[in-house]
């Protein structure tokens, strides 16, 4: 049977007591959950919530990294201290880093190397504006990203490397693309991949959906053949919206 993953991106959201008490709230609700779940609160939070989840069933996700192990980088967090915190996977590439903050595919690319080099399960996340959708360019867009944040991964690494396929026009609006859209695009992130490795490692890949996933939409999307999870961003902000998402079969 299919094992989806289940991730939760916090975001900017949660002091640490908020933050330990909704990871508790997950590890009572979701102890029986058959499928994978991550959550990834804020960097001030790690800590706290890392002892929270201690023993649980639930892996611990920063929401970003640094290209860097150490050095004069203010304000930058290695992949050193996340795994000192217990953290085992981070959130690399999303859409607000790459359109809020400038980040280039050449230093996505830095950072799924430095995070697969130092022991680090990533989730890459890649996706179209609306504009770029509506200029016929997703798989363009979609294709170049996947390419660039994979340059230079070994076909052995690839067992690390989860793919979050995020529409940017879906984040955070409700506006959610159609299951069927959705999956098309899963499939055509599995052919570049394919092309990159092999068709094995193309067909072992879990490719999840991030874009306004709800409790009301999670059945319908993971229904889908190349759906193969969700990254959820303000659902995953509360257990009552996030716990559904997780439990949906």
């Amino acid at each position: 049977m299919k094992r989806y993953y289940i991730a939760g991106n916090w975001k900017m959201h949660k002091t640490v007591a908020e933050s330990v008490a909704l990871a508790k709230a997950l590890v009572r609700d979701l102890a029986d959950c058959k499928d994978r779940v991550m959550i990834a609160p804020a960097f001030t939070a790690l800590a706290a919530v890392a002892e929270a989840v201690r023993g649980s069933n639930i892996v611990l996700g920063a929401q970003n990294m640094g290209p860097d192990i150490q050095g004069a980088h203010t304000g930058e967090v290695s992949p050193l201290m996340l795994r000192d915190l217990g953290v085992s996977s981070v959130i690399l590439g999303h859409s607000e880093r790459r359109h809020s903050y400038f980040e280039t595919d050449e230093l996505i690319n830095r950072k799924v190397l430095l995070a697969l080099d130092h022991g680090l399960e990533l989730i890459l996340c890649v996706g179209e504006t609306l504009a770029e959708r509506e200029a016929g360019r997703l798989e363009d867009v979609v294709g170049f990203q996947v390419r660039e944040g994979l340059k230079g991964v070994s076909a052995a690494k690839m067992a690390s490397v989860t793919i979050a396929y995020e529409p940017v026009w879906a984040i955070g609006t409700g506006k959610t693309a159609t299951p069927e859209d959705a999956d098309m695009v899963h499939a055509y992130i599995r052919s570049v991949v394919s092309s990159l490795f092999d068709k094995a490692i193309a067909e072992a890949l879990v490719i999840q959906y991030g874009g306004s996933v709800k409790p009301d939409n999670a059945v319908e999307l993971m229904a889908k053949v190349n759906i193969d999870g969700a990254l959820v961003g303000g659902a995953s902000l509360k257990a009552e919206t996030f716990v559904p998402i997780a439990q949906f079969r």
